[in-house]
């Protein structure tokens, strides 16, 4: 289990550094937007602070995805990782239809526009592997009690 969480960190920080880097890639229009109207995102331009927002984001879902392994029974853990996977699904389908329908977001450009959908993938990425891999703590069995108890 260690082993597959080394390896999902290592995925994660891959894709969070690709994502960082589409994002600081917008267009000339969008990073002019983003230096005179909305300069809480100016941390987008910069590629090692977009990654470091991505991961610290994906870093949170895998710990909670961790959390609720460890501590919820195998069918709770289950809906959890489903509702979890549902979650993210709805994310990029939401930032999707935002990104197509507001003005100000379509001229931010489509690498930027990958950038956030990476993070929506790997949201529903670590889900998936969860969802499908070892699930939560086993369910204990009922102890039986041996009613044939003779004496010696």
């Amino acid at each position: 289990m260690l082993k597959r969480t080394i390896y999902l960190l290592v995925f994660l920080a891959l894709l969070s550094m690709l994502s960082g880097h589409l994002m600081s890639r917008a267009t000339l229009v969008g990073r002019i937007g983003i230096s005179l109207f909305h300069k809480e995102y100016s941390f987008l331009k910069i590629w090692w602070q977009g990654a470091l927002i991505v991961f610290a984001g994906l870093l949170l879902i895998l710990v909670l995805h961790i959390v609720l392994q460890r501590t919820l029974k195998k069918i709770s853990a289950a809906v959890a990782f489903m509702v979890s996977l549902f979650l993210g699904i709805c994310g990029l389908y939401f930032t999707y239809s935002d990104f197509r329908g507001d003005l100000s977001h379509r001229l931010l450009g489509e690498r930027f526009h990958l950038g956030a959908y990476l993070f929506w993938m790997g949201w529903i990425f670590i889900s998936l592997v969860y969802l499908l891999g070892k699930k939560g703590k086993p369910i204990p069995k009922p102890v039986q009690k041996n009613s044939d108890t003779r004496a010696i």
